[in-house]
């Protein structure tokens, strides 16, 4: 065994940014849903799918970020592979929240940009990290 440190030092940062973030992004979100829902007229039927998708992806969220971060510390690939697979879904949960949720404001275009580029750095990494671990 190489006593080389294969694990990424910024992945490992940005797993921690984006956990942060993301606490952030989903009150944020989750108040704009209230907000949406008390100043326009939001169909009841629309409502709940928004608000279920919001939770499915916070725990989503969870898991990919634990699986990433134990895969990028233990510089095992079968995590941190689930963890980048993962992170199409929260790609297209947060497309949703960007174009086809029911009322999309300024604030979602900006929170959900921001996470997009996150996801997209956090993304590149995480293949430079498995490549380093697979090498």
């Amino acid at each position: 065994n190489s006593s080389y440190q294969l694990s990424s030092v910024p992945l490992q940062i940005l797993f921690y940014i984006n956990g942060i973030y993301y606490i952030f992004y989903f009150l944020a979100t989750l108040a704009m849903i209230v907000y949406k829902s008390e100043v326009f007229s939001y169909p009841d039927d629309f409502l709940a799918p928004d608000l279920a998708l919001l939770f499915v992806m916070a725990i989503l969220e969870v898991l990919r970020l634990y699986l990433g971060s134990k895969g990028n510390l233990t510089e095992e690939e079968a995590p941190l592979g689930l963890s980048l697979v993962m992170t199409v879904g929260s790609v297209i949960l947060s497309v949703y929240f960007l174009v086809w949720q029911t009322y999309v404001l300024k604030a979602d275009v900006i929170l959900n940009a921001l996470l997009l580029f996150t996801y997209g750095l956090e993304s590149l990494l995480k293949v430079v990290a498995i490549a380093a671990f697979v090498s």
